[in-house]
């Protein structure tokens, strides 16, 4: 980056109240796919890093316009989906709420419609934020968010919603209080080897698939989001910004059962002083 775009993007960066960021797919991104990441948490941070600094570096910054939201994206990194091959392709996500803000919800799901050309997402898998230290998950932890995606279903911009690392217990409270049922459930694999029998017989009984994840419990924590936008700025003195969430999609054909496209949105606030 040259010394005028670093002082541009600086002023940008610090002038801006929301971050919103594009990885563009990675299948494609050769610069990307020459790493084998060890995680998803190790692999969102070399996105995030590499998306900003190629922003930066590509595009023509100015600081006479300053907007206060930052949008992140390399256009021909991106693959919308076209009409004509929307029949062919399913759209998977999961959202990763790294705060309890409820239009940060609406937010990701308009954003991942928007940015991938679809008018709904085929199925949404939600990861809420943990519950505060000393909680233990519970159902009223749940509702809030629960109930926006309901919202989301019955305006047809997703058609199946499901969770992350739900119990047996906890499934069943959230599958008899919903009015939109819950159609898939995460387990993360590095928590128990095999799926317990007790949530496999309740899954089988009712109907919900049970998947298999690898992500962290906290994908990414603050300062480790933090590095990746200041590596990205070419080790700027920036001010802080907070992971509101991050959204992973998979567009899959459905015939052949291969990725055609996978990457990450991310939305973030400048953290207040």
């Amino acid at each position: 980056m040259d010394p005028q775009n670093s002082t541009e993007a600086k002023q940008l960066l610090n002038h801006a109240k929301t971050l919103r960021l594009h990885t563009g797919n990675l299948v494609n991104r050769s610069r990307l796919k020459k790493k084998c990441p060890g995680s998803t948490s190790e692999e969102l941070r070399d996105c995030i890093q590499a998306t900003l600094s190629d922003w930066f570096s590509t595009n023509k910054v100015s600081s006479k316009e300053l907007p206060e939201t930052l949008d992140c994206f390399l256009s021909e990194a991106t693959d919308a989906i076209t009409p004509e091959e929307r029949e062919e392709v399913k759209v998977s996500v999961k959202l990763f709420l790294c705060e309890s803000g409820q239009s940060s919800i609406r937010d990701a799901v308009e954003m991942a419609c928007q940015t991938l050309a679809v008018s709904q997402l085929d199925s949404v898998i939600i990861a809420p934020p943990g519950p505060l230290e000393g909680d233990c998950q519970s159902l009223a932890h749940l509702q809030p968010a629960w109930e926006q995606l309901e919202a989301l279903v019955r305006s047809q911009k997703i058609a199946a919603i499901g969770t992350s690392d739900l119990d047996k217990d906890l499934l069943e409270q959230l599958y008899n209080w919903a009015q939109v049922k819950p159609s898939s459930n995460q387990v993360n694999l590095a928590s128990c080897c095999v799926m317990p029998p007790d949530l496999t017989a309740f899954a089988k009984e009712f109907d919900i698939q049970l998947l298999t994840h690898n992500d962290a419990k906290e994908l990414m924590s603050a300062a480790t989001f933090q590095e990746a936008v200041q590596e990205g700025a070419q080790d700027l003195s920036i001010a802080d910004w907070r992971l509101e969430w991050v959204l992973r999609y998979s567009i899959i054909v459905k015939s052949r059962g291969i990725i055609k496209s996978k990457g990450y949105l991310v939305s973030a606030r400048k953290a207040s002083p």
